[in-house]
């Protein structure tokens, strides 16, 4: 199988768990695509044999967690600064497998209160972000460029910045909102993955719930 392998907290488990796999022989004949630098410098220290998109266009399977799930299985990503290579790993699956805990569920995207982030090239950045707030007013948008631990633009593994937005109010028809996202020229992408996710499991305080879309 071809695997795509996901970034962050809960992705990294699933890594090292497959790593593992592999090393005890349970595992054999499994090919990884990671979604960022990080995920990339793991597989590689557990022994993951690696490709791209390029030479392996179809995924079988990719295994990720999420920030936000709303309960038609639309997520935000990208709290992790990796939603591009998500994107694009997860959007050639065949399979997309989304594991939480219940504290990502929520009524709409955004409704947790924390950022919805959009990678932005650097160049005027500003500009960018505030059509990007001004697209989303009625929502009560405020747009933020992410910082790194030392006060300088965070930076991804494109060369990018990201801006967060944060909504007071549901945005409404989410292909709407994606759309007009993307019509912003200075945005290359979006933390929302909508219609993406074929299965997501949720793990609570009473055990574990698989949703099928």
């Amino acid at each position: 199988m071809v695997l795509g392998l996901g970034t962050g907290s809960t992705a990294k488990h699933a890594v090292d768990r497959i790593g593992e796999l592999l090393r005890q022989g349970r595992l054999t004949n499994i090919i990884g695509i990671p979604t960022s630098k990080k995920t990339q410098e793991q597989a590689i220290s557990l022994g993951i044999p690696l490709s791209d998109l390029d030479s392996h266009p179809t995924i079988d399977l990719a295994i990720d967690g999420a920030d936000e799930v709303d309960p038609h299985l639309n997520l935000v990503k990208g709290r992790g600064g990796s939603l591009l290579r998500e994107k694009m790993v997860e959007g050639a699956c065949k399979k997309f497998v989304c594991i939480v805990d219940e504290s990502k569920l929520v009524k709409y995207l955004g409704g947790s209160g924390l950022a919805m982030p959009v990678e932005v090239v650097p160049f005027c950045w500003k500009f960018t972000a505030n059509k990007l707030q001004n697209s989303f007013r009625n929502s009560g948008c405020v747009a933020k460029l992410r910082k790194d631990c030392k006060g300088e633009p965070f930076v991804t593994d494109n060369g990018n910045y990201i801006v967060d937005l944060y909504l007071k109010k549901d945005i409404g028809d989410l292909q709407v909102a994606s759309d007009a996202i993307l019509r912003i020229a200075g945005v290359v992408e979006h933390g929302m993955f909508l219609d993406m996710a074929t299965t997501v499991i949720v793990a609570g305080e009473l055990g574990i719930t698989i949703k099928n879309k």
